[in-house]
């Protein structure tokens, strides 16, 4: 018994050091599964085909029908917590956006964006600036100084909404506070600070206005904070 539990201990390890290995090379994998003893298995996907980046997968191992039953991963929010679900549509906490957009000049997007929009600055160089827009990085990349953003609009709740746009959804007291500074600082809205889609699901504050190189901005406040995805026909 002695000597069979050491021959299962060192093909146990032998196992965990093979699947690291195969994990480096899981670019050349076709489809793979190791496993041992235990309930986890670890299954490689060459990245060949059907990765974007040409590498690798390594996927979660399937959950037994006695964890799907489990109080633990009863409701959607349990299972957001475990990393076996982790995806697009539900970012881990701490993983800001990223978004890089032209300007036609750094100086002036220095100004609107750090003391107008009060936007901590992050890195730099003669062509490009980062910024903190409310913990998310936005970097204003400077292409010319005949640059202004060309609109397009389009249709929303009695409004013509200009895109492209970016922006972030507020608190109601943090729109209300940011509506008044920017007013204060004599920023023109193209789109006022006012109440849309009242009394349905999607009620929201919302206004619009440009940065100096024309890009929209928008910044909105759900009435109900749960609704942001609140998913319904407008029409």
């Amino acid at each position: 018994m002695q000597l069979l539990a050491t021959m299962m201990i060192t093909s146990s390890l032998r196992v965990a050091v093979a699947s690291s290995r195969f994990v480096a090379g899981a670019r050349r994998a076709g489809s793979l599964t190791l496993s041992t003893s235990s309930p986890l298995s670890l299954n490689i996907r060459g990245g060949d085909k059907g990765d974007a980046d040409g590498l690798g997968r390594v996927e979660p191992p399937a959950l037994s029908s006695r964890e799907v039953s489990s109080p633990a991963f009863a409701s959607a929010s349990a299972k957001r917590e475990d990393k076996r679900y982790v995806t697009l549509a539900d970012p881990a906490p701490g993983s800001p956006f990223h978004y890089a957009f032209p300007v036609h000049s750094l100086e002036a997007a220095k100004e609107f964006y750090g003391n107008v929009l009060a936007c901590e600055e992050g890195r730099s160089s003669e062509k490009w600036q980062d910024y903190s827009l409310h913990g998310h990085q936005i970097v204003c990349h400077w292409v010319g100084n005949d640059y202004r953003c060309v609109d397009y609009y389009n249709p929303v709740d009695g409004d013509e909404v200009p895109v492209p746009h970016a922006g972030l959804a507020l608190t109601v007291e943090q729109f209300h506070a940011l509506a008044d500074r920017l007013r204060k600082a004599g920023v023109h809205f193209i789109i006022e600070p006012h109440l849309r889609f009242r009394d349905a699901p999607g009620e929201q504050w919302t206004m619009f206005f440009k940065d100096p190189s024309g890009n929209n901005l928008e910044f909105k406040a759900m009435t109900k904070v749960e609704n942001l995805f609140a998913k319904y026909n407008v029409d």
